[in-house]
């Protein structure tokens, strides 16, 4: 489940850069938004996203986005949607790397919820990593830890430390 939230994320955040309203929009000295809503639909991808955030700043050279209080919804159409709501973020064109920080709640269309205070996205290597705590429910389990690690290409996920594992109790058939 994170790994499809965390490669949506990795596609829109190069989508936000290279579409060309918001190139239009950054042209001259660093630019600052409010209460925007921004829609991505790209029926060629099967993919549909909105983010609403309440402030967004582009740096002065373009090549950082810092955005606040953020909701980011993705509808892709072969699979759940997923949500991720936090308090700031920024995306390096540079270095390639989406940083969210502050009460992270991500949840999906079919039950699954993370939470963690930090994720960093390296479009670069095609992963997703925290040192901070994190928690992840499903239908019938939860998972908590320090520390996370997912590896974008080859579909793993990692809970680094301190592991702890709940199961519920499944009806048998």
């Amino acid at each position: 489940m994170l790994a499809s939230v965390a490669f949506y994320l990795l596609k829109s955040g190069k989508e936000l850069i290279h579409e060309p309203l918001v190139k239009a929009i950054i042209s001259g000295g660093g630019v600052k938004l409010k209460d925007i809503q921004y829609v991505q639909d790209d029926p060629d991808k099967g993919l549909k996203w909105v983010l609403d955030a309440r402030e967004v700043r582009f740096s002065e050279d373009k090549k950082t986005i810092l955005f606040s209080d953020f909701h980011l919804k993705m509808e892709p159409q072969d699979r759940p949607f997923f949500e991720l709501k936090g308090s700031r973020g920024d995306y390096s064109r540079d270095t390639g790397e989406i940083n969210l920080w502050g009460n992270l709640e991500g949840c999906s269309g079919n039950g699954y919820k993370i939470l963690t205070d930090h994720l960093l996205i390296s479009e670069t290597n095609g992963h997703v990593s925290t040192d901070n705590p994190v928690r992840i429910f499903g239908p019938f389990f939860s998972v908590t830890g320090q520390g996370l690690f997912v590896d974008l290409v080859k579909e793993r996920l990692q809970i680094l430390s301190d592991v702890v594992t709940h199961l519920e109790q499944v009806p048998l058939i």
